[in-house]
Order: C-alpha cells, then sequence, then structure tokens
C-alpha cells in the first residue's frame, strides 16, 4: 500500500531560491488567476437583466442564481485548504481555473433556469481553489514584511475583475448579445495556464511547504480563527450584495441604461481596486515601523464603520448623493482587502494559511450564500431596495467584533507552543481523573 504524496512531492521541481523578482512574479501570476475569478463570478449578476427577459426569470429565481455560486463555494473552503496543503496547491489552483473557466464557457449555450443553476454550482466548485491556494503559496513565497503589499497587489487585481467584467461584458453584451460575453471570458481565462504552467516554486518554498502543520483542533481553538472569519462574513456581505445586485439595482430602479450601467459599475471597481493598492503598500510601511496591530485594525474599523453610512446613503439618498456614496463604499471596500488576508497569512504562518483561510473563508463566503437570495426575496416583497441595503449596513457592524475584539493581536502564532499547552492540559486532566 503506498502512501499519499507530500505537498512537497506533488510540487512540479523545485527552482533555486533566485530572489525577489521571482518573487514577485509568482504574486503576479496568482493575482492574475484571482482577477480571472473575479471576472467569470462577476458575469452572471452583470448580464442579470438580459437573462432575466430572455429566459423570463423572477428576482427571487435571480437571487438563486446568485446564491447558487456561494452553495458549493463556501462548502469546498475547508477541504480545499487541506488538500491544498496535502497535495500541493500551485496544481490545485490550476485545477480549479480549469474548472471555472470551462463553466463560465457553457453558460453561453444554457436556454434554461436549472441549466443557469447547476453552472453556478460547478462554478463555485472551480472558483473554491482560488484563495485558499494563493494564501497558501503566498505564505511560502512572500516574507511578512511584505504580506501586506502582496495582498495588496493580489487584493488590486481581484477588485479590478468585476470592473473588466462590468465594463468588457456590458459593451460585449449590448453589442453581440449576453451569451459571447460568456464564451469570451471563458475562453480567455485557459490562457492563464500557459504562463502558471512554467512555474517552479523556490527551494526554500517547497521546503517550507513540506513542513507539518498545526493540529486541526489546535487551530479550531484560536479565538482570532473565527474573528478572522465573522470579520470576513460582515465585509463579504455588503461586498457580495453590490456585486450581485448593483447593476440590477442602478438600471431597474435609479433607471440608468445597460451602457451607463457599465460604465457606473466598471469605474466605481477601478477605484475599489486602486485603494486596495494604495493600502496594501501603506500598511506595509506601517508595518516595518512596528505598528502593524495598529494599521491593520485601524483600516477594519474605518471599513466597516464607514459602510454603515454608505449602505444608508445609497438607499435614501438622492441619485447624485446615491452616487457618491457608490464609490466611497468602494474605495472603504477596498482599503479593507488587503488585511482581510494578510491578517490570517501572519497568524497562520506558511505550514497553516491554507487551512486557515480555507475554514475562514468558508464562514466568510456563507455570506455570499445569504445576501443575493435574501436580497432577491425582500426585492420581490417591497418592490424596492431600501430594506436589503438597511440590512446590509447593520451586517457592517458585526464586523467590528471580529476583526477588533476577537483578534487581539496581529501577530504569527506559536503552534508548537500552542500545541504542548493542549497536550500539558490533557495530560493533567488525565492526572487529575486517575485521583
Amino acid at each position: 500500500m503506498t502512501t499519499p504524496p507530500t505537498a512537497a512531492e506533488a510540487l512540479p521541481p523545485a527552482a533555486p531560491d533566485p530572489g525577489a523578482s521571482a518573487r514577485w512574479t509568482i504574486v503576479g501570476l496568482l493575482a492574475a488567476a484571482l482577477f480571472i475569478n473575479y471576472v467569470d463570478r462577476g458575469a452572471v449578476p452583470t448580464a442579470a437583466h438580459l437573462i432575466q427577459d430572455e429566459i423570463g426569470l423572477s428576482a427571487r429565481q435571480l437571487g438563486v442564481l446568485f446564491s447558487a455560486f456561494f452553495w458549493s463555494y463556501s462548502l469546498l473552503q475547508i477541504p480545499v485548504g487541506w488538500v491544498a496543503e496535502r497535495y500541493g496547491a500551485q496544481r490545485i489552483l490550476a485545477a480549479g481555473l480549469t474548472i471555472w473557466a470551462c463553466a463560465t464557457m457553457l453558460v453561453g449555450v444554457a436556454h434554461s433556469f436549472a441549466a443557469l443553476l447547476a453552472l453556478r454550482l460547478l462554478l463555485g466548485i472551480g472558483e473554491s481553489a482560488g484563495f485558499p491556494s494563493v494564501s497558501k503559496l503566498l505564505a511560502i513565497v512572500v516574507p511578512v514584511k511584505d504580506l501586506g503589499t502582496a495582498n495588496g497587489i493580489v487584493a488590486f487585481a481581484y477588485l479590478f475583475g468585476p470592473a473588466v467584467g462590468a465594463y468588457c461584458g456590458g459593451l460585449i453584451m449590448a453589442e453581440f448579445g449576453w451569451r459571447a460575453a460568456f464564451w469570451t471570458f471563458g475562453a480567455a481565462s485557459l490562457l492563464w495556464l500557459l504562463p502558471w504552467s512554467q512555474v517552479r516554486l523556490p527551494r526554500s518554498a517547497v521546503a517550507t511547504s513540506s513542513t507539518a502543520g498545526p493540529p486541526l483542533r489546535t487551530l479550531l481553538r484560536q479565538p482570532s480563527l473565527w474573528g478572522t472569519s465573522l470579520g470576513l462574513f460582515s465585509s463579504n456581505y455588503s461586498f457580495y450584495f453590490m456585486l450581485t445586485w448593483l447593476p440590477y439595482y442602478v438600471v431597474r430602479e435609479r433607471g440608468f441604461s445597460t451602457a451607463e450601467m457599465a460604465s457606473l459599475a466598471g469605474s466605481s471597481y477601478v477605484v475599489n481596486a486602486l485603494s486596495a493598492l494604495l493600502a496594501g503598500v501603506c500598511v506595509d510601511r506601517l508595518a516595518r515601523a512596528g505598528h502593524a496591530n495598529l494599521a491593520y485594525k485601524a483600516v477594519m474599523v474605518a471599513a466597516h464603520a464607514g459602510t454603515v453610512a454608505c449602505m444608508l446613503g445609497i438607499a435614501l439618498g438622492s441619485q447624485p448623493w446615491a452616487v457618491a456614496a457608490i464609490f466611497i463604499y468602494q474605495i472603504l471596500s477596498g482599503i479593507s482587502s488587503p488585511g482581510a488576508f494578510a491578517m490570517s497569512q501572519i497568524l497562520a504562518g506558511p505550514t497553516a494559511s491554507a487551512r486557515w483561510v480555507g475554514i475562514q473563508n468558508a464562514c466568510g463566503n456563507f455570506a455570499g450564500v445569504i445576501a443575493p437570495a435574501l436580497t432577491g426575496m425582500l426585492v420581490e416583497q417591497s418592490r424596492h431596495f431600501i430594506s436589503a441595503f438597511v440590512l446590509a449596513a447593520l451586517v457592517s457592524a458585526l464586523g467590528l467584533i471580529g476583526w477588533v475584539w476577537m483578534v487581539r493581536t496581529v501577530a504569527p502564532l506559536d503552534w508548537q507552543a500552542l500545541a504542548g499547552d493542549r497536550q500539558r492540559g490533557a495530560g493533567c486532566g488525565s492526572r487529575g481523573s486517575a485521583l
């Protein structure tokens, strides 16, 4: 009987340690993968009003389609995190991208609600490989002092994805129909596999990857894990609510045309992405000066408190104020994005980051299950979006508990000491019961 390969054995042959330039090349390719991830996942929301008109879907059915992606995506985060650490994040990421690219192309030939539902589930299966694999690879390739910048670059990419998806997708849909956009996006996604197949991780990264991480029970006992999970759930609720329903909202409730919607959504997502890139660089500078805990937490406080005001402004303000609130929200969402995963990578370290982010992302992306479907129900019942925006504001306030109170200090956890404390506690308990 043979044993399964370790993560190091499952990876392509290691390359010599080539220095910073090769590390940032890998960061660039990881950023490109998540850019593609968000372009593809945002295609259905961008085309929602056109799909609704052609296939005859209700607002409730649209909400289910938006939500269905997250059913499979969220459920698979934890097992994918384990698989990425056990068999190699490099290959798992490539396999996931292949699946989600094919699912995107097939939407272009779907003609029923059932077919669209099945393909949204398949998209979630493929895209579940994204964040656990990327976080694992960042944690083993990038030094801690540069994780803010690296995550800022990655966040810029995945937040820029909806901008390209909304703008380019909207133009393709207006000119050639919504089906052509899915064929184009899916086929273009597969091109990423060409440069990725040539990547060889540095030897030091492969050695780190193969080091045993903490036991799962030790991981699950960390309050910081559940703090980052609650914080991400709160951030994601408003983010996915806006990502899935903003195009529909500005067309149906604010009276924008498809082209105007594409321009507004696309430009707001560009602001989001640029904010993330700038925030990552600034947080790293503060972290190098010894203020990492303050820097990461201050950004999260500003983002969540500001999001409450923005959600209410979009719902209740006049059109100019609503548009301004959309852009301010995108800035706040952008500045919080690097920290959402950099904090976890710092806390978990190279040996546990994939599982940590897998658990965090499973909890955090449960917001994607709830927000789109619940919004569809609220809109269908009330015929407007006010209650949906108020609910998003309330959920955003919960994030302050997770990021600020439950995550006490943003610093690497000593897994050996924590596991030793657990074993000593168990030993004392056994001796005590014997007396």
